[in-house]
């Protein structure tokens, strides 16, 4: 018998052209949020230490300027010790150490991208030393041209031997934030009643995260350092992306899922700068990513695998306040009923007699 949808009431067809636009508008959102940061993104003022006679300083300042203009922020520090300091604690991403054997000391452990940014100012003054001598030499009649002089490029802080391309450190972020984002969704749709969003949130967090560590670091080992210390890291993430999804669908209801699409995979999670450093993404979008669980995520678990230097007050700090807020709106959300949200003794109700239609449609 042929299919037929006479009788049946068609779709309006200003719905249908409607329809069609507004998902036309979400993919050039999605396509948008993706690839921006990587179409739009330029060194500014990436910090980097310089050591030297203020002679040498200023002209190699100079001299890198007019070869990657307003990309390099000097930071003048007393000597090559103080330069690979600072370098381990991640306050500059490398270092010029000037004199008579010049240097260059790159981390790319810190941002592969901006090792081989290095690696050229490397090759740039390598030329631009040997010139001077040379110049110098020939000024004051030397005979003979002065010895070639090298300029070493040392790796301070490198990438370990199972992630050589720092490939596992970057992608490892999006699965933890498309984790989190799930986790809460999932959350909020299957267990009913605030309070018990709350334990689940945090037994999904705390699982998430041992198991997640498991994998990236003893099975890809993408991450290094303590295990444990990671794992807290990263079942804080995953509460820092979920909590807030759980909290907000405990206040106004389901439209409270938004928040992790919306907020953190479209808004977050481009600005967290896990692939390239903040200082590639246009002011102030970088900085105004690490307020954010994905960026705060980024940078922690990256320092806790390579800089145990660094001070990582300030990405506990986020990720804390994301996941303890978040899991304070779910609380809140159990003594309200207003905008949608449900109390426990409420959802108990309603899932009672869910379960009781639904027996009863069965012997039916």
């Amino acid at each position: 018998m042929a299919h037929t949808d006479a009788g049946q009431s068609r779709t309006p067809i200003a719905r249908v052209i409607g329809l069609g636009l507004a998902l036309a508008a979400v993919v050039a959102v999605i396509v948008l949020a993706f690839a921006w940061p990587s179409v739009t993104a330029e060194p500014k003022d990436l910090p980097i230490a310089i050591a030297g006679p203020a002679e040498l300083t200023a002209a190699a300042e100079q001299a890198v300027d007019a070869q990657q203009p307003g990309a390099i922020a000097f930071v003048e520090v007393d000597d090559r010790s103080s330069a690979v300091a600072a370098i381990e604690s991640r306050e500059v991403y490398g270092a010029v150490v000037l004199g008579t054997e010049p240097e260059v000391l790159s981390s790319s452990a810190s941002s592969a991208v901006v090792a081989q940014l290095l690696n050229g100012v490397a090759t740039g003054l390598e030329e631009g030393v040997n010139a001077q001598a040379a110049a110098a030499a020939a000024a004051a009649g030397a005979p003979t041209a002065p010895p070639h002089i090298d300029v070493v490029v040392t790796d301070v802080v490198p990438l370990a031997e199972s992630d050589p391309r720092g490939t596992g450190l970057a992608a490892a972020l999006f699965p933890l934030v498309l984790g989190g984002m799930l986790g809460g969704i999932a959350i909020s749709l299957t267990v009913i009643g605030a309070m018990r969003r709350v334990l689940a949130v945090v037994v999904y967090a705390v699982t998430g995260g041992l198991v997640l560590t498991g994998i990236l670091q003893g099975w890809f080992g993408a991450l290094q350092g303590d295990y444990w210390v990671n794992a807290a890291a990263i079942a804080l993430a995953l509460a820092a992306i979920a909590a807030p999804i759980t909290g907000f669908v405990a206040l106004i209801g389901r439209a409270g899922i938004a928040v992790g699409p919306v907020v953190m995979l479209l808004f977050a999670n481009p600005i967290s700068a896990a692939a390239i450093p903040k200082e590639f993404l246009p002011v102030p979008w970088g900085e105004v990513g690490q307020w954010f669980p994905p960026g705060a995520a980024a940078t922690l678990v990256r320092e806790l695998s390579y800089f145990p230097a660094a001070d990582t007050t300030f990405p506990w700090l986020v990720l804390a306040g994301w996941a303890v807020g978040g899991l304070a709106l779910s609380v809140l959300g159990h003594f309200r009923t207003a905008g949608g949200a449900e109390s426990d003794a409420e959802a108990d109700a309603v899932a009672d007699a869910e379960a009781e239609a639904a027996a009863a449609a069965g012997r039916a």
